[in-house]
């Protein structure tokens, strides 16, 4: 029950921050200043920042999916 839930939020966590990231014509990360062109660079430490996390939800949505795969196959 508890990898259903866990599954159920990294699945909605992961959706949002895909579309958090930048496209070809920018996307949800413009909201939060990663359109803006500045010298400084900051955007694309945010934008670096946005892909470390969503490989980190990734790899942890991947693990929950195996372990409902493990525990179902167990349960049977």
């Amino acid at each position: 029950m508890g990898f259903s839930i866990a599954l159920i939020v990294f699945s909605l966590l992961l959706m949002l921050l895909v579309l958090m990231h930048k496209g070809k014509g920018g996307g949800l990360s413009d909201m939060f200043g990663g359109g803006m062109q500045s010298s400084v660079g900051g955007s694309s430490v945010a934008e670096r920042n946005l892909d470390r996390i969503t490989v980190v939800v990734g790899l942890i949505w991947f693990a929950c999916i195996v372990a409902l795969g493990l525990l179902l196959k167990l349960d049977s």
